[in-house]
């Protein structure tokens, strides 16, 4: 089992920027691939960035240039660094990790950016 808790999610200005933190824990040393997915309410999630163990990271074309995805697999964390915040870019952030055949969420954390 792994479990999945991210924070850094606020309230912040238009142009702000906030970092994300998603921390790992229990079989976390065959996690490949963690994500991070956005949702608003009566849409669905949508993947914001991913990165894999070995560093590479890809992007959702609504966030390049502005995110920034990183992995510290000593410390099992995963952060995304969200620099020029636009109003669009509120919602509900959750972690992935993919891990063998399961896929494992976190409770997810608010991101709230004022126009």
């Amino acid at each position: 089992q792994v479990q999945l808790v991210e924070s850094g999610g606020g309230l912040v200005q238009a142009g702000g920027s906030l970092r994300l933190s998603c921390v790992a824990s229990g079989s976390t040393s065959s996690i490949n691939t963690i994500n991070w997915y956005r949702q608003t309410p009566g849409k669905q999630r949508e993947l914001v960035a991913g990165i894999t163990r070995g560093g590479n990271a890809n992007y959702a074309d609504s966030v390049k240039g502005r995110f920034t995805i990183s992995r510290d697999n000593a410390k099992n964390t995963v952060y995304l660094q969200m620099n020029s915040l636009k109003p669009e870019d509120t919602a509900v952030y959750y972690c992935q990790a993919l891990r063998v055949l399961m896929v494992y969420w976190g409770q997810g954390t608010q991101v709230t950016v004022s126009s």
